[in-house]
């Protein structure tokens, strides 16, 4: 009797024993069970991140600063295309000043300031508080739609169109200048001048191609001449002319309410000697 109970009390333990490790196996494998549905999820993601790529292709290295051909499309739009539109004319497609040729154009045809320190992207609608970050989610996610084969950059005629000064906000002392770098600019300067108004188009060509060589070209040069953007610029005329109709607006609404002013309290002051001439002329009635 006593070797069986012996017998049957070894073949508990055994049995709690693999009993409770069965039960850590559970536990083990029930909290560790998780991690390989992140581990795959996240093999998944990265199986989509590189199909994604494999698809758009990686990212092109574009040796342009975007800063800079923003700053050269700000100064056609301000000190150029006006006059172009005064004139009718339509720039030739091979002109490098052309809006179809300008490697950002569609990307920053897409941004826009909805109010302050918020840029929203045209094209999958996310916004930013900063632009800056706006030009990274360009570059990072949208960079497939960059013509990097048909369009180049607008940065490079920065030299002939005065970005430098357009880009700086705060004056510095004047610095020497360099013979070198202005008669490059100057001959890259009337390239620009040959190509996108050539003098055998006609007369408005010919006319622009006079002021685009005033406006931009002569400046080009270290003894003093003329100043860039000589012949004027669209932004301050409109706000001037701006500024002028606000005055005469508020001048002429003014002028009106003063008149009715006068006009109401004149009627009233007539109202009232009315009613005081016929109380003092009336007769006492006889008793």
């Amino acid at each position: 009797m006593k070797k069986k109970w012996c017998k049957m009390k070894w073949v508990g333990l055994l049995f709690l024993c693999c009993l409770s490790a069965s039960l850590q196996f559970c536990i083990v494998s029930s909290t560790s069970s998780p991690q390989p549905l992140l581990t795959n999820q996240g093999h998944q993601e990265s199986a989509t991140s590189r199909t994604l790529k494999q698809e758009l292709g990686d990212p092109p290295e574009v040796h342009c600063s975007r800063e800079r051909s923003r700053a050269a499309w700000k100064i056609i739009q301000e000190y150029l295309m006006p006059f172009v539109e005064k004139e009718r004319y339509q720039i030739p497609k091979t002109c490098k000043l052309h809006p179809s040729n300008d490697l950002y154009r569609d990307q920053e045809e897409h941004r826009s300031l909805v109010e302050l320190n918020d840029w929203q992207c045209g094209y999958c609608k996310k916004r930013f508080y900063d632009e800056k970050f706006l030009d990274k989610h360009f570059d990072n996610r949208h960079y497939n739609l960059l013509n990097v084969s048909h369009s180049w950059c607008l940065a490079n005629v920065c030299g002939a169109l005065h970005c430098d000064l357009a880009m700086d906000s705060v004056p510095h002392k004047k610095t020497k200048c360099n013979p070198a770098a202005a008669a490059r600019n100057k001959h890259l300067c009337e390239g620009l001048a040959d190509s996108c108004f050539p003098v055998s188009n006609g007369p408005s060509a010919s006319r622009l191609h006079e002021f685009f060589l005033r406006q931009f070209c002569d400046a080009h040069t270290c003894t003093g001449g003329r100043k860039p953007f000589s012949r004027g610029r669209r932004k301050k005329r409109s706000s001037i002319s701006y500024l002028v109709i606000s005055i005469l607006t508020m001048l002429l609404l003014l002028l009106f309410y003063s008149y009715i002013y006068m006009y109401t309290r004149g009627v009233k002051r007539g109202t009232q000697e009315l009613k005081r001439v016929p109380q003092s002329g009336r007769k006492k009635k006889p008793i």
